[in-house]
């Protein structure tokens, strides 16, 4: 028994890490795609794209595992199958649970380990990516400006620079249409400048030389003024280009950037602030109902003259603290909302593991093919469905349509019940895919070499 354990899981070691080495590479290949305009020609050195993408590597694995599970399981059982050892293992009397066995023990294995991944090291990635990130933006002023492209990252303006240089944080062929006053439209154009940051990174700061400002009064639209230059200091708030200033040397961590443990910490003082905004909605309803029917405590002073007055103004007041606190008890719901998503996700993600050794194990004898064409085009549709349905539950959770954990676990629980159901029925030998009917929605450079022929 022990000897066809290892023989099965032997069977999933080559597929496992082929797979997850493809998915892994896929996954790169479309993070430098996405970046590559903004790293690329901006001065930054070799060792500091390689870190940037070395970070960015953990959650890659942790969407690549539970792929390649699949993956790897629908080859291995597809290649057993196919050789006849399926047949000979059930003719010796060993049942399709019993094959499973191994890889499902396997499946809960990497489960765990994905699941301390993703507390552990995950978070200490995502923040050291964030970091690193902030850094090139304090180095790199640019690094958001494209040349010939103008850029409304900062609020209240429009840029657009015709040149940048690669080395330093000089400009040229500037124009900026400054919105902050509504009463006023002012454009700048200067041909050339440099920008930096202020001492704090609070403003981000452009000198301009050798250039003009125009004004346009939006009110009465006869006032007009130009201006010629040859030096001229613009001071812009820094939170357009995403740069998130440090408290005490410390970068405070957003939901991705924490463990779940953290997460449920602040679910819980967030819990503790929506019930005393809670109390102190009904603490103030109760005394201002006192004082306005006269229910006075000992101590409080005596009533006004102007009763009606009096009322109507306690009122007022206690229907302000009232949407003021709801305001509140919403706005923490929506706190708690983000984070339990977070905090499901950590386990959900995991665990997809195991459903897909429940898909993959009687999808992979059904096919009896252990190609990876044919176990990458089975998958396919399962990880899009799967995605479809996490992605859509995290949307509705944090529109508090559904529950969080219900959101993060759907497809874990549609997936899962096909599996079990796939799997019983593949073990009484009741279901048998045509095979044949599929072919045509496989790409042919995929296919094997007895197929093609």
């Amino acid at each position: 028994m022990l000897l066809l354990w290892r023989h099965i899981l032997r069977a999933h070691v080559a597929p496992f890490l082929f797979s997850a080495s493809v998915l892994v590479f896929i996954f790169l290949l479309q993070f430098i795609m996405q970046k590559l305009d903004q790293l690329a020609g901006k001065g930054l050195s070799a060792a500091v794209i390689a870190e940037l993408i070395v970070m960015n590597l953990a959650w890659m694995v942790v969407l690549a595992v539970p792929m390649a599970v699949l993956v790897a399981t629908l080859m291995a059982f597809g290649n057993l199958s196919s050789n006849n050892e399926i047949t000979a293992m059930r003719a010796s009397g060993m049942s399709l649970y019993r094959m499973m066995a191994p890889v499902f023990t396997s499946s809960i294995v990497v489960c765990i380990l994905l699941i301390e991944f993703n507390n552990k090291v995950l978070p200490d990635a995502n923040h050291r990516a964030k970091i690193l990130l902030t850094d090139i933006y304090r180095k790199k002023p640019t690094f958001t400006l494209v040349p010939g492209l103008f850029s409304q990252d900062i609020s209240g303006y429009s840029i657009l620079v015709r040149k940048t240089f690669e080395h330093s944080n000089d400009l040229e062929g500037i124009t900026i249409f400054d919105y902050t006053n509504t009463a006023v439209t002012t454009t700048v154009t200067a041909q050339t400048g440099t920008i930096s940051f202020s001492p704090d990174y609070r403003k981000l700061i452009m000198d301009l030389r050798d250039g003009e400002i125009h004004e346009v009064n939006n009110v009465t639209l006869d006032q007009y003024r130009k201006i010629r230059f040859q030096k001229h200091r613009i001071a812009m708030n820094a939170e357009g280009f995403e740069f998130q200033r440090s408290q005490e040397s410390m970068f405070t961590r957003g939901d991705r950037e924490l463990s779940a443990q953290a997460m449920q910490a602040i679910v819980d003082s967030l819990r503790g602030l929506q019930a005393l905004a809670r109390a102190n909605i009904a603490n103030s309803v109760r005394d201002q109902l006192r004082e306005i029917f006269g229910l006075r405590t000992a101590n409080a002073p005596p009533p006004q003259a102007d009763a009606t007055f009096s009322a109507l103004t306690r009122v007022t007041v206690m229907r302000n603290l009232t949407e003021s606190e709801f305001n509140r008890i919403d706005y923490f719901e929506r706190q708690v909302r983000e984070y339990s998503v977070e905090i499901h996700k950590k386990y959900s993600i995991p665990f997809a593991s195991i459903v897909f050794v429940l898909i993959g194990a009687p999808l992979g004898i059904m096919a009896r093919k252990g190609t990876f064409g044919v176990a990458a085009s089975l998958s396919l549709g399962f990880f899009l469905l799967y995605w479809a349905c996490l992605i859509g539950g995290e949307k509705l959770a944090d529109r508090g349509m559904i529950e969080p954990w219900f959101g993060m676990w759907v497809a874990n629980l549609l997936l899962g019940a096909l599996g079990v159901y796939l799997t019983i029925r593949t073990a009484r030998e009741s279901l048998v895919i045509d095979w044949s009917r599929l072919q045509r929605f496989i790409p042919k450079q995929w296919r094997s070499e007895e197929e093609t022929t």
